[in-house]
């Protein structure tokens, strides 16, 4: 069920972005009187689910969702058209207009991705503000996994800059180490600060996943799952497990680690319960695992930030997260280029698309992504790679700029080349996402 969910989830957004987005060149089109022959939701090679025409174009459904398509008259397209280019142009036709017409039919997706995303934004910020853990918050510090050990840190400090630049929410920390390359953090400790630097290769190991840091949190019992060993032994729900065999790890995450140490051992578990301290003997199963589920909502240990607007407040705030996004996600782009970081190794196709969203139905995840999505779509389309609109725009900048439009036949080899790059990355993108599974 939780799959299903997902992907009713990842389709209804990708849906309402490829419906946009084309709706942004056919708009452009109709303003130009350029005729648009079909508009299409996801493709429809051999057959189509369903269709119906309007005027001179034909809207349809396709089976083959990668993306969707509005096929403009006089242009050379994915459709590849040699019979109608053959033919005198006409006067509603593409190639008929101006350079800056057909440069503004071409960036009208990618304009309306973008707003799109602006709009969301604003639109959440409005309905849900935001809220988030500030770092100065963390009353008992971080967590540090062995990558942050090595680099310096320790179990308890908490960190205030990095670069020198004050760090406001706990949960941009990792995003900001990897996407602004930094190099040294500043840390509070036994009431000093300490400079920590950042080995080099810190960004490649987080990109592969290797955990850094984390939430230090007390070990307070929630609740146990059925056949509980921690629950036969005595725990009750509310205990805070402090420590084991007098060695205090009262945090959660710490206690973790170190019982793995005592696998299919009996070991005595002290625990705090009605403000008495008490102890309690148990088989560690081989697993290592008690059987309890921690506490884990953030707001019974750290005070949360909580930030409403107003509907005219949200709309430059909206603005600042969608410019905050883009610049992100240029940042994640550089990265992938840049092969000593290992970043193309984490490429992903539509698993990895569909995974993010989660899998329970949460409309404020669900237009977050959404928003997300379009950002990172209009971003790869104004990439200038052809056969994407980024393609088509820098040959029309050069004709803007030049005077000369390419010829035909060289545009036609052009989208063909295209074509053969995108298939590649997306095999590639994808291939990712199966040996991934397969680990």
């Amino acid at each position: 069920m939780e799959v299903l969910v997902k992907a009713a989830q990842f389709f209804l957004s990708l849906s309402i972005l490829i419906i946009l987005h084309e709706l942004g060149h056919f708009m452009f089109a109709r303003l130009f009187n350029t005729r648009v022959e079909k508009f299409y939701l996801f493709f429809n090679p051999w057959f189509t689910l369903f269709k119906t025409k309007k005027g001179d174009t034909e809207f349809g459904l396709g089976w083959l969702p990668l993306g969707g398509y509005v096929k403009i008259s006089g242009m050379i397209d994915e459709s590849m058209d040699k019979e109608q280019m053959s033919r005198e142009p006409e006067p509603w036709e593409f190639r008929s207009k101006p350079a800056w017409q057909r440069l503004l039919i071409m960036l009208g997706g990618v304009m309306v991705n973008f707003v799109l995303a602006l709009v969301i934004y604003s639109g959440m910020l409005y309905a849900w503000g935001e809220r988030y853990l500030p770092a100065e918050n963390l009353t008992y510090g971080i967590h540090a996994d062995s990558l942050a050990m090595e680099a310096g840190l320790q179990h308890g400090d908490l960190i205030v800059s990095l670069d020198n630049q004050e760090v406001n929410q706990f949960y941009q920390i990792v995003p900001n180490i990897v996407l602004d390359n930094v190099r040294t953090m500043q840390v509070k400790r036994n009431g000093e600060i300490i400079d920590i630097n950042l080995p080099e290769r810190i960004v490649p190991e987080l990109l592969a996943g290797e955990p850094f840091i984390d939430i230090r949190i007390p070990f307070i019992i929630d609740r146990f799952p059925d056949d509980s060993p921690a629950q036969a032994a005595g725990f009750r729900e509310g205990d805070r497990i402090v420590g084991i065999d007098g060695q205090r790890i009262p945090y959660f995450l710490e206690f973790r680690n170190e019982i793995g140490n005592y696998r299919s051992q009996e070991v005595t578990i002290n625990v705090e319960r009605d403000d008495e301290l008490i102890d309690i003997t148990m088989q560690i199963p081989q697993d290592g695992l008690l059987g309890v589920f921690p506490v884990g909502e953030l707001n019974r240990f750290f005070e949360l930030r909580a930030v409403n607007y107003s509907f005219l407040e949200s709309i430059p705030a909206g603005i600042n997260r969608g410019i905050e996004t883009f610049s992100s996600y240029l940042k994640q782009l550089r990265l992938i280029f840049s092969p000593e970081t290992g970043a193309y190794r984490s490429l992903g196709g539509f698993i990895t698309i569909g995974s993010i969203f989660p899998g329970a139905w949460d409309w404020q995840v669900f237009w977050n992504m959404t928003a997300f999505l379009s950002i990172v779509l209009a971003i790869m389309n104004v990439l200038p790679i052809p056969a994407l609109d980024g393609g088509h725009v820098m040959f029309l900048l050069y004709e803007i700029v030049s005077g000369r439009k390419p010829s035909e036949k060289f545009l036609e080899y052009a989208q063909i080349a295209g074509m053969l790059i995108l298939l590649t990355l997306i095999l590639y993108a994808n291939a990712n996402d199966i040996v991934r599974l397969f680990r």
